[in-house]
């Protein structure tokens, strides 16, 4: 039995899923955190290697088997569900935090104002290189990392949009406050919903420069992946923007709608576009429920917390054509827009 301690109590939960070659190293990583008292929930969602085993009989690791891939949402769920720290860590299977990182996110969310400290997340193949330095959150919903390839230039936390899963850390009470992931998500945009419903409480999302891990980080581009994008892109706008924003923003919605058919008919994945379409008609009991639970939480203005989103389009993982008019009539619209909410 662990002897008692007056550190941090973190719970850092873990995915493991198929063959992820820094997964062991990431584990080992946590549990060598200084400063904290720290122990893994290892999630297996669908390992195909040995890893979970050799893992599990390391001091301070607790398996989670559900039996089937819950994706990163009900992956995270069913590991916090068991964990016993006051602060919940989510830290990628891909990604090996430092020594002092657990700990300086922890000791950032000791500020009362902040909800949830997310760290700066490096690229493994150049660690001197940013992967996020916080994510962006567009005003009609996308959702990308912030810094891509950037050199890190920030000496103090920074205020975000939102947090990359891939190494964030929240109180247990503000874990518990949220209900953890949406779990119809599955995967993508359950980070930039959490970090979205946290400002819409009054609580702040940063990322901290001095808290980092490296992250093997893989842009995969797959009709999979393009049929959950942009599904739950259409789900976080129409849970959490209010009827008042959906309308003054509609014609640019109806537009980015428009311009993800044209694309999806050009690169071949029109029909995961329309099977996305398909999921949110079935489940639009569902999403009405959630809407009214969401717009029950929330404890500020739309003016005040829709500040933190961006109009301007600029990641640099995604071509867009025309992207400078296209940006400069998006910003004016919205500097107009946004007067009226």
């Amino acid at each position: 039995m662990a002897e008692p301690t007056d550190l941090p109590r973190v719970s850092a939960i873990v995915l493991a899923w198929l063959a992820e070659p820094l997964l062991r190293g990431s584990v080992e990583a946590i549990l060598a955190s200084e400063k904290v008292d720290v122990d893994v929930v290892l999630v297996d969602n669908g390992c195909t290697t040995d890893d979970v085993e050799v893992l599990e009989r390391l001091p301070r690791v607790t398996v989670v088997r559900p039996g089937r891939n819950l994706g990163f949402s009900g992956g995270c769920n069913a590991g916090a569900a068991v964990a016993t720290g006051d602060y919940v860590a989510l830290v990628n299977g891909d990604a090996v935090v430092e020594p002092h990182t657990l700990a300086r996110l922890v000791e950032e969310l000791s500020a009362g104002s902040v909800g949830i400290a997310a760290g700066a997340v490096r690229l493994s193949e150049d660690p001197s290189l940013l992967n996020s330095s916080g994510n962006v959150v567009h005003v009609l919903g996308m959702s990308w990392v912030g810094g891509f390839r950037e050199k890190e230039t920030r000496t103090a936390p920074t205020e975000c949009a939102g947090a990359m899963g891939a190494l964030a850390v929240l109180t247990r009470a503000h874990w518990d406050r949220l209900g953890g992931f949406y779990e119809h998500y599955f995967a993508y945009h359950e980070d930039a919903d959490i970090s979205i419903r946290t400002w819409r409480m009054g609580l702040r999302v940063v990322n901290v420069p001095d808290a980092v891990a490296v992250h093997r980080y893989e842009f995969s581009r797959n009709p999979v992946k393009y049929y959950l994008v942009e599904r739950n892109r259409l789900i976080f706008v129409s849970t959490l923007w209010s009827t008042r924003a959906i309308l003054l923003l509609a014609p640019a919605l109806a537009g980015l709608e428009l311009a993800m058919v044209l694309l999806a008919a050009k690169q071949g994945w029109l029909r995961d576009k329309v099977r996305g379409w398909g999921w949110l008609w079935r489940h639009r009991r569902d999403l009405r429920v959630r809407r009214k639970a969401m717009r029950a939480e929330q404890t500020v203005p739309d003016r005040q917390w829709m500040r933190v989103l961006t109009a301007k389009l600029d990641t640099p993982l995604v071509e867009v054509p025309l992207r400078g008019p296209l940006n400069a009539v998006m910003a004016a619209y919205w500097r107009v827009v946004s007067k009226a909410l």
